[in-house]
């Protein structure tokens, strides 16, 4: 017996501690993904929520015409069209502040990573080559003496900043306005910022106003000396235009936690050697997915009881219950 008379439909491959407390609260239905093609009719109008870390596009919310409510797994949530929902009445929620910590970790772990080298050194190690050949060779870069540029100064971009500033390194930032409570030097635009810095962090959210923001352009004002760090959205990089400059030497490094089209990472960045990748696992920790989950779910739960999200996407904010 289920605490809620909602329908949540539940898209593709969800966190299962996730899907597991939805069971005991609401009524489910799971599809492959957000394919409007999946939905039953015997079943689509009892559907009046939607639990998802994938694409909900706006077919997929014409299918559903009881739909009020989009719990959203991450704090991106780009996959949504949520300028239909809005325009539909729709409510989208994501999951912001409970991942902050562990994405900053992660971005400094992949910067520190990136920089000295530490994954190669340990495969070095590990195959012998130590014993063998000797000392595994000095980094070529060092964080010491760096500028940092933070691409994105909101939760989790300002909790990198705090990282950062303890490795008494300057920091300035990018973003569509400057904000209020930061006294970190602020440049208008990300190619200002990349002139200003050599070492430049990603946090921006994903869409088509970010998309390719990171372009030939942006990599050769970062300079020869220059690392990139994505821990935001794979597509706010164009990574032709990446490769390119780390195979010319435009750029010395990069540090990729995010692709553009995920799993898929394109084979010039798996060969180059100046680059650390990881398989988008920024916030992967039992702890931080568990509290991602539980936010999804006490979205849903607090909408049917309340009529009220607790943590709206500002786009739908002005939503009520219907």
């Amino acid at each position: 017996m289920t605490r809620h008379e909602a329908t949540i439909l539940v898209l593709g491959d969800f966190n299962e501690y996730a899907a597991q407390r939805l069971a005991g609260e609401f009524k489910t239905k799971r599809i492959a993904r957000g394919d409007a093609a999946l939905v039953e009719a015997e079943w689509a109008q009892d559907v009046r929520g939607i639990a998802s870390m994938w694409e909900v596009n706006a077919k997929l919310i014409d299918t559903l015409p009881n739909l009020e409510i989009i719990g959203n797994f991450g704090v991106g949530y780009d996959a949504v069209d949520v300028k239909h929902a809005s325009a539909n009445n729709v409510m989208v929620t994501n999951t912001p502040d409970v991942l902050t910590e562990e994405v900053a970790d992660t971005a400094i772990g992949l910067l520190i990573d990136t920089v000295r080298e530490l994954s190669k050194s340990q495969i070095y190690l590990r195959e012998g080559r130590w014993q063998k050949e000797g000392a595994y060779p000095l980094s070529k870069l060092s964080l010491r003496g760096r500028k940092v540029g933070i691409f994105g100064l909101g939760r989790i971009g300002k909790a990198v900043a705090r990282r950062i500033d303890a490795f008494g390194l300057p920091i300035a930032y990018h973003n569509r306005r400057k904000a209020a409570d930061v006294s970190y030097a602020y440049y208008p635009s990300l190619l200002e910022l990349a002139e200003a810095v050599d070492t430049l962090i990603l946090v921006a959210p994903g869409g088509a106003e970010t998309a390719n923001a990171v372009n030939t352009q942006v990599l050769k004002a970062l300079g020869p000396d220059g690392v990139l760090i994505n821990i935001g959205r794979g597509t706010l990089v164009d990574e032709t235009a990446l490769a390119d400059a780390l195979k010319s030497g435009t750029i010395a490094a990069a540090g990729l936690d995010v692709f553009a089209n995920e799993p898929n990472v394109p084979q010039v960045l798996l060969d180059a050697p100046n680059t650390a990748l990881l398989p988008h696992i920024a916030s992967a920790s039992h702890k931080t997915r568990q509290a991602m989950a539980d936010l999804v779910i006490d979205n849903l739960i607090s909408w049917f009881d309340t009529g009220k999200a607790l943590t709206p996407v500002p786009e739908t904010a002005h939503i009520t219950s219907k």
